[in-house]
């Protein structure tokens, strides 16, 4: 039999062993009856920082029969299992087709790869390998290729950010992807962290074993290969047009992304139908990793990771709030149209860089967006993009949390330098974000 205790609580210097101990005693039973035993999750109770504690749920095997204090952090554990994917019994004519290699492309092709439907996955951009090294050049010369950046590319906008895999959803498949990743090499402590990460370094060479593996059970991978054109026939998909091939396809899979503006203006002239949603606007803030360790976990900083937040308010109406935090991370250029400004967040495994960074956004939704086009949305973010490359005079326009209260430009920096990769210039959020922003 397996029972499950929560809320194991244990000093920061504690080893395993405090853990089943406590675990033992907290479930009511001798350490001597646990058959095995294992973590199942790992977090950090900081609210007090003069005695911050790390928290833990293990699972423990006991023998049939042996009684245990039935309580809300002891219960018998409930394997989780995910729904049995259903396969359909009419035989496909052609080969499914998925749109995009980020996540959703990815897990998409891999899972009907396993089935057996050889997949075809369709990327804009082109591999990691290749991906990587021209994301470098747009960093270093600020020469962007417009089919090949940080947001199209193997692996998605993710390759290049955080590689966070914290979700607010409980669900079976939850746990089913953290495997998968660890399968292809993710680190095993993803399986147990409360807010697990990769790091951008780690991510990209499991992206890589996951491809590899789509191919080996017969899937084909194409990079640098933007659908065109798709046709319909009596209301269903017929076949796609790539920029070099016709693909008679009756099962297709968009994973397009945030950014394939281009493919949306296709699908939209094609009479798929389309509304419009809301989204959030802001901008990146810095601050050097060490205050926020400090701020967060006082003088056991030393003793822990790097520290992340989360803050969230409403005002006017709105909601603002932090966003994707990079702990010991950069501030990258993350743009996919020329003369613009767009900015993400990244950290390595490591997370070791001197500053930490997050998004500081606003709500924004369809009252702000200049028509009731559907893709009015887009256009509001070109408008953004461009006026922040206005505003920089093509780097990223920054200013110091202080001045932006006092309402002044900034004219040049304090302690915290900015870790932006193509440059930043300085002066005042006023010159490219609404005021409601």
């Amino acid at each position: 039999m397996k029972i499950c205790v929560h809320n194991i609580k244990c000093d920061i210097d504690n080893t395993g062993d405090r853990v089943i101990d406590l675990a033992a005693k907290k479930a009511g039973i001798s350490k001597d009856s646990v058959l095995t035993w294992r973590l199942l999750k790992k977090s950090i109770d900081a609210r007090d920082k003069t005695d911050i504690k790390f928290v833990y749920s293990a699972l423990l095997e006991i023998p049939r029969g042996i009684r245990f204090k039935n309580h809300k952090d002891v219960k018998v554990y409930l394997e989780p299992t995910v729904s049995e994917l259903q396969i359909g019994n009419v035989k496909l004519q052609d080969r499914p087709v998925i749109i995009g290699s980020g996540p959703c492309g990815l897990f998409a092709s891999l899972l009907l790869a396993r089935y057996g439907f050889c997949p075809i996955l369709i990327e804009k951009g082109g591999s990691i390998e290749e991906r990587t090294a021209k994301v470098k050049h747009y960093w270093d010369t600020d020469e962007l290729d417009e089919n090949c950046n940080v947001q199209f590319g193997e692996g998605g906008a993710g390759t290049f950010s955080d590689g966070k895999l914290t979700t607010g959803i409980t669900d079976p498949w939850c746990d089913f992807v953290l495997k998968q990743f660890v399968q292809y090499g993710a680190p095993e402590e993803i399986m147990i962290d409360a807010k697990p990460h990769i790091g951008t370094d780690r991510l990209r060479e499991t992206v890589v074993n996951i491809r590899n593996d789509i191919i080996r059970m017969g899937g084909t991978v194409l990079f640098n290969t933007q659908m065109q054109d798709v046709s319909f026939h009596n209301g269903s998909v017929q076949k796609i047009t790539t920029n070099d091939a016709v693909i008679p396809c009756e099962v297709l899979v968009l994973a397009l992304g945030h950014s394939a503006r281009e493919t949306f203006q296709m699908l939209l002239s094609k009479g798929v139908p389309m509304i419009q949603k809301p989204m959030s606007v802001g901008v990146r803030v810095e601050h050097h990793q060490s205050m926020i360790n400090e701020a967060r976990y006082g003088s056991f900083a030393s003793k822990l990771p790097p520290a992340d937040y989360k803050l969230s308010s409403k005002v006017n109406g709105r909601g603002v709030y932090s966003f994707c935090m990079c702990p010991g991370g950069v501030v990258v250029g993350a743009a996919s149209e020329k003369n613009t400004i767009v900015t993400n967040g990244m950290s390595y495994y490591a997370r070791d860089l001197k500053n930490a960074n997050a998004a500081l956004v606003v709500s924004v939704g369809p009252a702000d967006y200049p028509s009731e086009h559907p893709l009015a949305g887009v256009e509001y973010q070109r408008m953004l993009e461009q006026a922040a490359f206005i505003a920089g005079s093509g780097k990223a326009p920054a200013q110091r949390i202080k001045d932006f209260f006092e309402g002044k430009p900034t004219c040049r920096f304090g302690s915290v330098i900015p870790s932006y990769t193509q440059g930043v210039t300085p002066g005042s959020m006023e010159d490219c974000l609404p005021e409601y922003i």
